[in-house]
């Protein structure tokens, strides 16, 4: 299991538990999984994914931002598209 802080400068979007998140990274798409790599990445304008720990499938248009992966931890600070 994930926990997933999605916050933007207006407000935090999400926070809570999650599967999976995937997100548009400037080279691609790519998934996070638990257990992932440490990472810090950019973010393009696309739409960030999330599978929630009750299997309900979330997404949020972003216009871009930064991801910060470590310890089972996924923090996304985004602007809103």
């Amino acid at each position: 299991m994930l926990r997933l802080k999605i916050i933007s400068p207006e407000r935090t979007i999400f926070d809570g538990e999650v599967v999976r998140v995937v997100v548009p990274g400037i080279m691609g798409m790519f998934e996070i999984l638990e257990h992932h790599a440490p990472i810090i990445s950019s973010l393009t304008a696309g739409v960030v994914s999330y599978l929630s720990d009750k299997q309900e499938l979330s997404e949020q248009p972003v216009a871009g931002g930064f991801v910060e992966v470590q310890k089972d931890e996924v923090r996304l600070c985004v602007e809103l598209s």
